[in-house]
Order: structure tokens, then C-alpha cells, then sequence
């Protein structure tokens, strides 16, 4: 289970005294705990391993965000340590999808959905991510389903 790596891994990092895996772990277990929180309020059970992994996705997102935000203020010491933290959290996911693998799945999921139209591009997409979480890039999928579905 993630969880378990994840926590596994913050106690190696302890012992090693790896203090950016330990914060950047610590970080993860502290976004997955909030999680965890918010979905008991709303009376769901706490995350599963795909939800924990899109969790861990929008974390990646957001620091490649800083990285540039970082780099265009002149802050490569910031920008550093957020790619360092991306390294650490891309470590706990799935190998991701080449962009050939990544068209495959897409060609099949649009004839498994049967989706003719932008209308059935929220079908698609919803057969992807139950299917490839954590694999795929799916701002990119996203884009390459809606060229597919209106002719590209």
C-alpha cells in the first residue's frame, strides 16, 4: 500500500538524515492526513491508493509551478529545492506513460467508449483516469482526446 511506502520511507529518511526526503515526506503525510480529514466531513472513507496518487500528482503540479514562478524571480536556490521535492514524491509513482502508450490508451478508451463527439470527451477522460491514474499526464490526455475527437 502507498501509505505504507510513504511512511516507510520517512522513517529512512530519518535514519539516513535526509532532511529534504524527511520534509518532503513529511509534507505528503500531511496533505494525505488533510485529505483523509476533509473526506470523513464529508462522509466518504479515507483515501484509496489511485485517490492518494492523484494527491500526489496535484503536489508535483504545484511545485513545477513554483519552479518556474522561481526561476523567472531569480530564485534558483527556491527552484532547486522544488525540483528536489518532485524528484522525491515522483519517486512513489507508477513509471509514467510514453506519449505512444499514452495515444494507445486513448484511441482505445474513445472505441471502448464509443465517443463520437466532444459531447462524450468527459466519458473518455473518466475511462482514463479509473484506468491510469498516476500513469498519465491527464492535462495532456485531455488535450490529445479533444484533438482526436474533433478530427485531429
Amino acid at each position: 500500500m502507498l501509505r505504507e511506502k510513504i511512511n516507510d520511507g520517512m522513517k529512512d529518511a530519518m535514519r539516513s538524515q535526509d532532511k529534504l526526503r524527511l520534509s518532503t515526506l513529511r509534507l505528503v503525510n500531511a496533505a494525505i492526513k488533510n485529505a483523509d480529514i476533509e473526506a470523513r466531513g464529508a462522509g466518504k472513507d479515507p483515501l484509496d491508493d489511485g485517490a492518494l496518487l492523484a494527491l500526489m500528482q496535484k503536489m508535483i503540479k504545484q511545485r513545477e509551478e513554483s519552479v518556474d514562478l522561481y526561476e523567472k524571480g531569480g530564485r534558483k536556490e527556491l527552484a532547486e529545492q522544488e525540483r528536489g521535492e518532485i524528484a522525491v514524491i515522483a519517486g512513489f509513482l507508477p513509471e509514467q506513460m510514453s506519449d505512444d502508450e499514452m495515444n494507445a490508451a486513448i484511441t482505445a478508451a474513445i472505441a471502448e467508449t464509443g465517443a463520437a463527439s466532444m459531447k462524450d470527451m468527459g466519458k473518455v477522460i473518466g475511462l482514463l483516469r479509473g484506468k491510469y491514474v498516476g500513469q498519465m499526464d491527464f492535462g495532456k490526455a485531455s488535450g490529445l482526446v479533444k484533438g482526436k475527437l474533433s478530427g485531429g
